[in-house]
């Protein structure tokens, strides 16, 4: 039998205290730096030389931050739900139903997370120019759920295909039509799956640079990875306004995050039990 001593013990709880001090310490380099009072002359600061909110301040009202807030809580929010829904019509279909191609379908969804990004820039923005969504929340929303929609369809597909089929069947003899037995039955049980992969869409959107940088032309309509850089000029940085922004971006990921936390631990184990 395999005991713990005191010693060992110890030294686990040691482990995990750096670990966790190792994961915090950027967010505590960041809410210092956003409290410093003078951390343009010194640059990010581990420890802030005063306490202040001007630059919180500065952030919200004057330089008018919350408006890219806005606009990505709505790209993110739209991400979230225009993918779900469609990666859990696409998962329900390769899970549940034989068709041609099916296999290469399943190969294809893995291929498309292969590709970089950067390499759809050039070709997205002509396509988006010749369909006149350039500057459009709905054209910029519509590429980050292409974006999401292969890992939420291959995440998505392993919690279907647990559900036992004894269940819809069970369903249908009681008289449940399709429509009925998906809400009733599938979607209950497939819902931890739903959570963790609108976390990962969500992040996705909200951190997203490049594309909105490129498709969004119109100051207004930036997210807040655009709107941050505003904070740059060309020979200096606005420290303590960057780390304040920071700290107001990173904000909604923790709301969202808690609010879903319950269902996402469910949801990282739920649907590896059948493949």
């Amino acid at each position: 039998m395999n005991r713990r001593t005191p010693l060992s013990q110890a030294a686990k709880a040691l482990g995990v205290v750096v670990l966790i001090s190792l994961s915090l310490f950027p967010f505590y380099w960041m809410l210092s730096t956003a409290v410093d009072t003078s951390p343009l002359s010194r640059g990010a600061s581990l420890l802030p030389s005063g306490i202040t909110f001007e630059h919180f301040r500065h952030v919200l009202f004057d330089a008018g931050f919350l408006r890219y807030v806005r606009v990505s809580v709505v790209v993110a929010l739209g991400t979230v739900l225009l993918s779900g829904v469609i990666a859990l019509l696409a998962a329900v279909a390769v899970a549940r139903f034989r068709f041609r191609l099916r296999t290469q379908v399943l190969i294809m969804v893995l291929m498309v997370q292969m590709v970089p990004l950067e390499a759809l820039v050039i070709p997205l923005f002509l396509q988006a120019r010749t369909l006149g969504m350039l500057n459009s929340l709905l054209g910029l929303t519509i590429v980050y759920v292409g974006f999401s929609l292969a890992f939420a369809i291959w995440n998505l597909r392993g919690f279907v295909a647990a559900v036992p089929r004894e269940l819809e069947e069970a369903a249908y003899i009681d008289g449940a039509t399709w429509g009925r037995m998906f809400r009733s039955v599938l979607l209950p049980l497939v819902a931890p799956g739903l959570v963790a992969t609108s976390v990962f869409s969500f992040i996705t959107a909200w951190n997203e640079f490049i594309f909105a940088l490129t498709f969004m032309q119109d100051g207004a309509k930036y997210t807040v990875g655009v709107g941050l850089r505003t904070f740059f000029t060309q020979n200096t940085a606005d420290w303590g306004s960057v780390m304040a922004a920071s700290t107001l971006i990173t904000l909604p990921v923790v709301i969202f995050f808690v609010l879903v936390q319950r269902n996402l631990a469910k949801g990282m184990t739920a649907g590896a039990v059948k493949g």
